[in-house]
């Protein structure tokens, strides 16, 4: 276990070496900040939910928005309590205020990925968008120091998992209740 970490460790020195410039210092807490509690999420499936076209789709974002809550940062984190980048390296500079949670998986990357995961099925015009500030919220995490590659990762694979659940739940839902209308 010790090789991944050093690994996942060298990874986010390699990410932030490569990428690192004042431009970016200033860009990435704000396209972070988009990603906080998952609001820019919540706001997206609100306004789908609002549009009875796309309510049903709002509900699938809700749902997977709920999901990734319950088992990235209420199970996960806590049974994982992996220490966040900052915490483990003394050194670094937070550009942002130090987040309280553990760091695995990564809470931004899950909701991020997790309206992905339903936007790229169900919504072809904002699917390229969606998925752009999604990547980039997920790399600012990284560029920020307050999660490992790896935390990345599973965050969005947790998200895209969580996507489906909620798909495929909202399908279940809906096949119930066109059945109870049938009868």
């Amino acid at each position: 276990m010790n090789t991944i970490f050093q690994f996942d460790t060298n990874l986010l020195f390699l990410i932030h070496n490569i990428f690192y410039n004042h431009v970016f210092d200033l860009i990435m807490p704000l396209i972070t900040a988009l990603g906080n509690g998952g609001m820019i999420w919540i706001i997206l499936s609100v306004v789908l939910l609002i549009n009875k076209k796309y309510r049903k789709t709002g509900i699938q974002c809700a749902i997977a928005l709920v999901l990734v809550l319950i088992l990235g940062d209420e199970i996960l984190k806590n049974l994982i309590q992996r220490p966040r980048p900052f915490v483990a390296m003394s050194n670094i500079q937070l550009l942002i205020a130090k987040p309280l949670s553990y760091s695995f998986p990564s809470g931004h990357t899950s909701a991020s990925f997790a309206i992905v995961g339903i936007v790229w099925s169900k919504l072809r015009k904002i699917r390229i968008p969606v998925l752009i500030l999604a990547v980039l919220i997920a790399f600012s995490r990284m560029y920020l120091f307050v999660h490992y590659p790896l935390d990345v990762f599973a965050g969005a694979m947790l998200g895209l998992i969580c996507s489906r659940i909620s798909i495929s739940l909202s399908n279940h839902g809906v096949l119930i209740y066109q059945s109870k209308v049938n009868q």
